[in-house]
């Protein structure tokens, strides 16, 4: 029973039309759902991802009128997209040419790599990925050869390994595999992997022990998903947790995918997720994430939910 690798990222934004903008237009992503958090729906949540909306590709955000995140750590404290290997020089440009907060192109854990943040202060890595299966949007403004490929490798912050590693790899199977200086000098980084390994299925944490636990705002990563097949390896999953008295949500239909939640010791939410039935499974896949969907239970309130909602575009 494996996981086969990362699903979604979602993170918090206070501005959703300039995320909207930002993600589309300068990250050159698809927007492939724009729905409202199920459990909030005052909120969008706005799901961004590859032309097909691949499990693996999504980034997500809740639309929140909060301040800026303080980093520290007990964190999810950078995400990373994988691009293709000679991508990274092109990234460099179009990231100064926005006017954005970026390092330079070096070497971390083997990989070429781009730091950069999102204009509301979320860190990311761009990371040279061996070439794969890709699905660009053939509607975006960045050149189908360098668009972001997925997600990963996802860095955690913690105070101290051992609480987490046994839940990455005593209740979750994943692998360590090797470990690393941190690039800013502030810790120890540990590399797990599950499925098949590589950039896009590998948690990387950060040791940083003596800081304070980071609060979460504008820039700050909500959760990490990490992909199961189907329904019925989630049911495993569910069952698995329960074995090993790990608390969990339970099974929660998102009617786009089936979820579960849960939260390991450094203080990092997890959610397992199956990777459909998709996005498609509520609108025509040619203008999926144009139109606002709403799951079945929450149709009927649709007019009041829209009301709700500040224009986007």
């Amino acid at each position: 029973m494996d996981l086969t690798g990362i699903h979604h990222l979602t993170a918090i934004t206070a501005n959703a039309p300039g995320n909207n903008r930002f993600y589309t237009e300068t990250l050159g992503l698809r927007r492939v759902k724009k729905t409202v958090n199920q459990d909030d729906t005052s909120a969008y949540h706005l799901f961004f991802a590859d032309g097909a909306g691949s499990p693996g590709t999504d980034l997500t955000f809740f639309d929140w009128p909060v301040a800026r995140e303080r980093r520290c750590t007990h964190a999810i404290s950078r995400t990373g997209l994988r691009v293709a290997e000679d991508s990274l020089d092109y990234w460099a440009g179009r990231l100064h040419d926005a006017g954005l907060t970026r390092g330079e192109i070096t070497q971390t854990d083997g990989r070429a790599t781009l730091d950069f943040e999102d204009p509301e202060g979320q860190r990311f890595r761009l990371t040279a990925d061996a070439p794969g299966a890709a699905h660009p949007w053939d509607r975006s403004p960045v050149p189908p050869d360098h668009q972001i490929r997925g997600l990963g490798p996802i860095t955690l912050s913690v105070p101290q390994l051992a609480p987490t590693e046994a839940v990455l790899t005593h209740l979750m199977n994943m692998r360590a595999v090797r470990d690393y200086a941190s690039p800013d000098g502030v810790g120890h980084v540990h590399v797990f992997e599950m499925g098949a390994g590589g950039p896009a299925a590998e948690v990387h944490v950060a040791v940083q022990p003596g800081l304070p636990v980071a609060q979460q705002g504008a820039g700050a990563v909500h959760h990490v998903a990490f992909r199961v097949p189907d329904k019925a390896a989630l049911a495993q999953w569910a069952a698995h947790l329960n074995a090993m008295r790990m608390p969990s949500s339970g099974e929660v239909e998102r009617y786009y995918f089936r979820s579960l939640y849960f939260r390991e010791p450094g203080g990092n939410l997890f959610e397992l997720a199956t990777d459909g039935p998709g996005f498609d499974v509520d609108e025509p896949f040619e203008t999926m994430g144009e139109a606002l969907s709403l799951p079945p239970f929450l149709e009927p309130r649709r007019a009041v939910i829209e009301a709700g909602l500040k224009p986007l575009d």
